[in-house]
This record gives structure tokens, C-alpha cells and sequence, in this order.
């Protein structure tokens, strides 16, 4: 799967497809041109020790517990690409949030209590208003599990603020990630 073993910045080889427009209350930066493509190069790492909360009582990482970092993962990735918290994407960017809708993974090997693991999670897909990210975790550099979710750039909706919908992501912020 591409980004394995990628060095901090170092480019994998899938090319994000750009598409046009932002969404209301979106005031900054330039829009796409539908099509566009682009190597998205920015792969964000984390070391994380595995706990015995992640375990079951064999002391092997329990499935959803991946999920749950990945998730976190995910949120770094963004706050570290965009230079902003999660808390300040709405009034960065109009929006609030980049919520899940879609997880997978595939367990390789089994990770366990004392592992220190490594995170590697880059976006490898960025559409008109949802995205992939992907994540590698790998333990003394074996790959053990690869995880991928797709996510949207949600914001209230205009006429009902109860509503969240998914919104174009900004020329900008697809910029970011390299």
C-alpha cells in the first residue's frame, strides 16, 4: 500500500484528484479547476506506546482501539497541515469539523501490550468535498495494521444550523498537504 516506510515529507506515488468550488462562508484562497492532480506529499508520524487500556486481557490491542487512534491520527494530520486546531477550523474555514464516514482496516499482526508503535497517516484522495486519509501502524517497522477512512468537510447548513453537511474543500487548504 503506497506510503509505506515513506521518510517525514517524502512524496508516495498517489495523485489526489482537485475538484472546484468552495463552500458558504468560505472567503479566502483561489478554486481548482475540476480535474486537477496533484501528489498530495505531507504523511504525518506519531510513536505511541500501546497501553494495557488498548488490550484485551490477552494484552493484545482490541479492533476498535485502532479505529480510535486512527481517528486522533487524523485530527494531527490536519492540525498539523493546516497550522490550526481543531477548535479553529470554523472560523479558519467555515466549518465544523472533518467527521467519519466510512473506516476500514486490515489487521496484519497483532500489537501488544509494551509496543511502541508508529503512526504514518497521509491523505490520499481529496475529492470535491470528502477525502482519504490513510494509516499505516507498524511495530519495529513491521507493518501491523493499515487503516483507511473517508471523511467530509462538514458545516452547519445555512438555513437550519441544526444541520451539518458536507461543503467543497478550499484550493487552499488541499494546498497544505503539499
Amino acid at each position: 500500500m503506497a506510503g509505506a516506510g515513506l521518510a517525514p515529507g517524502q512524496a508516495h506515488q498517489v495523485a489526489p484528484t482537485i475538484y472546484a468550488a468552495a463552500g458558504p462562508g468560505y472567503t479566502g484562497g483561489d478554486i481548482v479547476e475540476p480535474g486537477t492532480k496533484r501528489v498530495a506529499s505531507f504523511t504525518f508520524r506519531r510513536q505511541l506506546m500501546i497501553e494495557w487500556g488498548h488490550c484485551d486481557p490477552a494484552g493484545i490491542v482490541f479492533s476498535s482501539r485502532f479505529f480510535e487512534m486512527f481517528d486522533i491520527s487524523s485530527w494531527m494530520l490536519f492540525e498539523a497541515a493546516l497550522g490550526v486546531k481543531p477548535r479553529e477550523l470554523a472560523s479558519t474555514f467555515g466549518i465544523v469539523g472533518i467527521p467519519l464516514v466510512d473506516a476500514r482496516a486490515n489487521f496484519l499482526k497483532p500489537a501488544k501490550f509494551g509496543d511502541v508503535a508508529e503512526i504514518a497517516s497521509w491523505v490520499s484522495e481529496f475529492r470535491r468535498s470528502s477525502f482519504d486519509v490513510e494509516h499505516h501502524l507498524s511495530i519495529d517497522g513491521e507493518l501491523a495494521v493499515e487503516g483507511s477512512e473517508t471523511r467530509v468537510w462538514a458545516a452547519r447548513d445555512k438555513d437550519n444550523p441544526d444541520k451539518i453537511h458536507a461543503h467543497a474543500i478550499p484550493a487552499e487548504a488541499i494546498a497544505k498537504f503539499g
